[in-house]
């Protein structure tokens, strides 16, 4: 079919002619359409969308019977579904192309004209897979392409905007080359990953987290902050951005950034000013949608907060103090992880730390470097776990010796025998208090006479989190009956009002940092010979409450009286 528009002779084919024929558009029409879309550069088909306002589902419907291509509902499909991260967002506005779903090693792109070749064929060169060509209405695609190409955009706007406040320098071990990287997290071109990375780590310190997650999902990508030990969504960047930012993480932190089958631990260090550094333990994980990198935030400072921060009752702090200050014996610090064990065990390590003592520490791994102690990182790997390290460290000359974890009989026992032989021996132990520690101990296969003669103070310990002092309100709604069935006594209640969070622009759900919920217990003449009658952990507990020692919940019940921590709080810590 030839057409003369302005003089020219212009030959309609393929889909002009179809439309032609259908009665979508004239002759004239199409010959102009074709010809105009060609000095554009754009497809005809969106031409005559944009340009001339031709019906989009009409025009779709004649494409896919012209080349027999099949036919998609776009709105059908959600914009989260999408496989955003298998192609750039430059390459998906350049071809007007969209990739809908991966079956094994096809990828279908959602077109609109049905002739772009050129745009599967570079996006098969840039993902690896087989392209299959979708048919969509053209006003669909421009409206979904359009919401995902400006989700990236203003995401690396934002990024490319981030202030520097709060100077740092990051410090990267020697041998990490970040330039010659062929890992496409660390290019020049993507100085917004690095930015945002460091503002990441910048925004936990000043809020206070002490874990980072990292987290790739299948249609989303968060990051979440663990603050005062509850974990909060930070922010969500696009999905298709999690490879750079796990290889800009695994690039700092000194690890195998080829590497994404088995898990990998690392560490970096943010320096704040000339005087403090903070150090972040890194460790990744091979999960279903990608790799999950989780950071603890190691805090230096936390070391030299000195006992009295620590919120120790009078009495209890008088109890550690005194086991530290014997030159031997053992004194074990218990709970779940992030109950703050390695802050009470380095505060001890810092009242102990001193020139005339040799203090050596076998950890996994070193959480916080501290100046004049002797810190020493276990490596199973080669042979070195705890057992060994303690084993070398008796042949040190040491005064005290600290453990990270006693995990079994043989670490238990050389610790044990260290402890009656002259030394100060400082451990922990995942247990949930101070009398199941005991019973931990002894059927790891500890000689009940052992662990009565050797270990002098045990801790079990948790971390609440501190009530807003800006925003919390006296709690009026529970009765004075009830404050005593759930274990206040009346001394605790003597002028005492219980608070409730509530929240202001100084805090978050009404909580402020957090404090230490303790129980402390001495092992006497009585509970020893309870430990040497192998009692069980009730018996040992009976005799601690005897002794005047109070269990978790008591301490927390103090902490609620005194204002610190909720009722609510209380019963998230610690049971009946």
């Amino acid at each position: 079919m030839n057409v003369s528009v302005n003089g020219k002779t212009t030959k309609l084919s393929g889909l002009a002619g179809r439309l032609v024929e259908d009665g979508l558009v004239s002759e004239e029409q199409a010959a102009s359409a074709v010809a105009e879309a060609a000095k554009a550069k754009v497809s005809l088909v969106r031409h005559l969308v944009e340009s001339m306002d031709v019906d989009s589902d009409r025009l779709a419907n004649i494409a896919s019977r012209e080349f027999g291509a099949p036919l998609f509902d776009l709105t059908a499909i959600a914009k989260e579904s999408l496989p955003q991260e298998l192609v750039d967002t430059d390459l998906l506005s350049k071809h007007h192309a969209l990739p809908l779903f991966k079956r094994g090693n096809r990828l279908f792109i959602a077109l609109s004209d049905p002739t772009n070749l050129n745009a599967l064929d570079e996006i098969k060169f840039a993902t690896g897979l087989s392209t299959e060509a979708v048919l969509v209405p053209e006003s669909d695609l421009a409206k979904m392409l359009a919401v995902v190409v400006e989700q990236a955009d203003s995401f690396a706007n934002d990024m490319n905007n981030l202030g520097e406040d709060g100077e740092f320098d990051l410090e990267i071990s020697e041998g990490v080359q970040e330039e010659d990287s062929d890992d496409p997290g660390s290019g020049a071109d993507d100085t917004p990953i690095v930015r945002f990375v460091n503002k990441v780590l910048l925004d936990a310190i000043k809020q206070g987290a002490s874990d980072i997650h990292f987290e790739p999902y299948e249609k989303e990508y968060r990051v979440r902050f663990r603050t005062d030990g509850i974990l909060q969504e930070m922010v969500k960047p696009p999905r298709n951005l999690a490879p750079r930012l796990s290889a800009r993480l695994k690039v700092m932190s000194q690890m195998d950034i080829s590497e994404r089958r088995v898990p990998q631990d690392g560490r970096i260090q943010m320096r704040l000013s000339k005087t403090r550094a903070i150090d972040f333990r890194v460790n990744t994980l091979p999960t279903l949608y990608g790799e999950k990198i989780v950071l603890r935030i190691l805090d230096p400072a936390a070391a030299h907060m000195g006992i009295d921060a620590l919120g120790y009752d009078p009495v209890q702090q008088e109890m550690y103090m005194d086991a530290l200050s014997r030159p031997q014996g053992m004194i074990l610090v218990t709970g779940p992880t992030g109950s703050g064990k390695t802050v009470s065990l380095y505060t001890g390590l810092g009242i102990l730390n001193d020139p005339e003592r040799n203090i050596s520490t076998a950890e996994d791994p070193v959480e916080i470097n501290m100046d004049g102690i002797n810190q020493v990182h276990v490596n199973p790997k080669v042979g070195l776990n705890f057992a060994e390290a303690l084993r070398s460290f008796l042949r040190q000359d040491p005064d005290v010796i600290m453990v990270g974890e006693i995990r079994d009989l043989e670490t238990a026992e050389i610790a044990v025998k260290a402890a009656q032989t002259g030394h100060l021996v400082l451990s922990t132990l995942h247990t949930n208090s101070a009398a199941e520690t005991i019973t931990r101990m002894l059927n790891m296969g500890v000689p009940a006479f052992n662990i009565a003669a050797s270990v002098s103070l045990i801790i079990a310990q948790r971390l609440g989190r501190r009530l807003c002092k800006n925003c919390a309100e006296p709690e009026t709604d529970v009765p004075h009956n009830t404050l005593l069935e759930l274990g206040f006594t009346e001394e605790m209640l003597a002028n005492a009002t219980i608070h409730k969070p509530v929240g202001c622009d100084e805090c978050k759900d009404g909580h402020k940092g957090r404090v230490g919920i303790y129980e402390v217990v001495k092992i006497t003449k009585r509970i020893a010979t309870a430990i040497m009658e192998n009692g069980n952990s009730l018996e040992i507990a009976k005799e601690a409450r005897e002794a005047g020692f109070d269990d978790l919940r008591t301490s927390a019940l103090r902490k609620c009286a005194a204002g610190l921590i909720s009722l609510a709080e209380v019963n998230r810590v610690t049971t009946d």
